[in-house]
C-alpha cells in the first residue's frame, strides 16, 4: 500500500520546537496511522487542537474542520460517482451523506483512538458532549412529549442528561468492527459527539492542504481509516418496504410524518393512527429508515400487536410467518433481535 509519497520532514522551521512532547507524540501517531508524512506538521498540530486550547498555541482545528467537511464530501462524491455508474443523484447524495455523517466520523475517531490525542483545556468537554434521554422516561412517555394524539408537535423533548465521551466510546467499541448498521443508523436517542467528527474532518483537511489540495492524494491517505464504507447495498429501503408489506397484509395503514428539530430530521411512524416508531438523523432518508426499523422492532415486541390484534384463528400461521420474516431481516441487517410477548 503506497500511501507515503511525501517524506517526513523534521526541522526547526516546521514547529517541532513549539509544542511539548505529548503533542509531538500525537502527531507522530497520526502520521503512522495514515501512513503519510506531513511536509508541514504544524497543520496536523492545528488539527489536533481544540478551540478551548487555542490560547496556548494561537490556533485551533476550526478552520481546518471547515475545509475538511467540504473536502471529504468531494472525495466521496468522486468515489461514489465512479463506483456506482447505475445509481441516480438522489441515492448518491444519500450515500455521500451517510459516509461523512457525524455518526460515521465519530465512530472513525473512536476506533482509531483520536480523541485522547486532542489538545484541549475544557474539563466540561469530556463530560457534556452528547445527550441521552433521562432513564426514568419510557419510550412511550417520550413519544407523548413530542406528539399529540393527532400527531402534531406539542412540546420539546425532556431535559437531556449529559453522557461522557467515554460512555459513547464504550458503546461503539462493543459494536462489530464491520457494523455498517451502526455506522448508518447510529441511534434514535443517543447522538454522536460532534467534537469526534470534527477531529476527523480537521485531520483530513490537514492532509488536503499539506498535499497542495490534491484530492486524489487525500482519498488515498484517508480511505483506510474510513472503512467500512457504506455502499448502495447497505443504504436501502428494506425496513420501509417490510413495514408497508406487513401493513398491507393485515389491512393496516402506515404513515410517515417528517419534521425538523434544530439541524436534525425526525420521522414518526403511525399505524392506523397509533405512533409506533421514531427515528432521527441529519439526513431525512436515514431518519425514515431509522423510524421504520424502530417501528418493526416495537411492533414485534408490542403486547397489543397492531398488525395482528384484529386477526384470529386462521391467521395465526400468517402471524408466525410475519415474525419469521422479521427475524430473518433482523439477522441479515444485524439489528437487535426482537422479543415477542
Amino acid at each position: 500500500m503506497e500511501m507515503n509519497p511525501l517524506p517526513l520532514l523534521v526541522g526547526p522551521g516546521l514547529g517541532d520546537d513549539e509544542d511539548d512532547e505529548e503533542m509531538s507524540a500525537a502527531v507522530a501517531r497520526v502520521e503512522r496511522l495514515l501512513g503519510y508524512g506531513f511536509r508541514d506538521r504544524r497543520l496536523l498540530r492545528e488539527a489536533l487542537t481544540h478551540p478551548s486550547a487555542a490560547a496556548e498555541s494561537g490556533r485551533s482545528y476550526q478552520r481546518l474542520e471547515f475545509v475538511g467537511d467540504a473536502a471529504l464530501g468531494l472525495a466521496f462524491s468522486n468515489y461514489l460517482y465512479l463506483t456506482n455508474p447505475d445509481v441516480g443523484p438522489g441515492s448518491l447524495s444519500v450515500l455521500r451523506a451517510a459516509n461523512i455523517s457525524t455518526e460515521k466520523l465519530a465512530r472513525v475517531a473512536v476506533r482509531h483512538r483520536l480523541y485522547p490525542l486532542l489538545r484541549r483545556n475544557s474539563p466540561r468537554l469530556d463530560q457534556l458532549v452528547t445527550r441521552l434521554l433521562p432513564p426514568h422516561y419510557t419510550k412511550s412517555q417520550f413519544f407523548h412529549l413530542f406528539i399529540s394524539n393527532s400527531g402534531a408537535v406539542i412540546s420539546s423533548p425532556p431535559p437531556p442528561h449529559p453522557i461522557q465521551v467515554s460512555q459513547f466510546t464504550e458503546a461503539v467499541l462493543q459494536e462489530p468492527e464491520d457494523d455498517l448498521v451502526g455506522l448508518l443508523y447510529g441511534g434514535s436517542t443517543v447522538k454522536a459527539p460532534k467534537v469526534l467528527a470534527d477531529i476527523v474532518e480537521a485531520i483530513a483537511a490537514a492532509v488536503y492542504v499539506d498535499s497542495n489540495f490534491h484530492l486524489e492524494m487525500l482519498w488515498k491517505v484517508i480511505r483506510g481509516i474510513m472503512e467500512p464504507i457504506i455502499t448502495a447495498e447497505t443504504v436501502d429501503e428494506q425496513p420501509v418496504t417490510t413495514l408497508h408489506e406487513l401493513c398491507q397484509k393485515y389491512k393496516k395503514n402506515a404513515m410517515f410524518k417528517h419534521w425538523r428539530r434544530d439541524n436534525t430530521n425526525v420521522v414518526n411512524v403511525f399505524v392506523d393512527g397509533d405512533l409506533v416508531g421514531i427515528g432521527s438523523s441529519e439526513q431525512k432518508m436515514i431518519a425514515k429508515l431509522n423510524a421504520a426499523r424502530d417501528a418493526l422492532h416495537n411492533l414485534a415486541n408490542s403486547k397489543s400487536d397492531l398488525l395482528t390484534r384484529a386477526q384470529v384463528g386462521s391467521e395465526a400461521g400468517e402471524h408466525r410467518e410475519a415474525k419469521q420474516k422479521l427475524n430473518e431481516l433482523c439477522s441479515k441487517k444485524r439489528w437487535r433481535n426482537p422479543k415477542y410477548k
